[in-house]
């Protein structure tokens, strides 16, 4: 009775230590916005939005958007990048803007974000 205990103690044991440490896949999607002037050099503290446009189920013209609850923003650090994290792959829309004085540069572009990847886009300010 004591060997079959201590197989099936060792068993059970040999189990939960390799199928516990099994490997989680990596589900979020990660975005990198990178804002530039028109000559390409790297633009810090601009700021960044990412949201979408969701049509109005309301609208009997179906014309009517509005944005969405899942959005972010954040500005550019001096590389001129800016890092987001999502749950959910989404397609978004990009805005990015800075002032300078009275001038105010934008950009606009799209990021499509995909279940464990990391995209990357760069928008230039115009």
């Amino acid at each position: 009775m004591k060997p079959f205990l201590l197989l099936f103690s060792g068993l059970l044991i040999f189990g939960l230590v390799f199928t516990g440490a099994s490997c989680q896949k990596e589900t979020d999607c990660k975005a990198t916005v990178k804002c530039v002037d028109s000559l390409g050099t790297a633009v810090g503290n601009a700021f960044v939005q990412l949201y979408a446009l969701v049509k109005d189920p309301n609208d009997p013209k179906g014309t009517a958007t509005y944005t969405a609850d899942v959005k972010a923003d954040g500005n550019t650090d001096s590389g001129g990048e800016v890092k987001f994290t999502f749950k959910l792959p989404a397609i978004y829309d990009i805005k990015a803007s800075l002032t300078l004085g009275t001038k105010t540069y934008t950009g606009a572009s799209i990021i499509k974000l995909e279940e464990g990847k990391s995209v990357s886009k760069t928008v230039t300010l115009k």
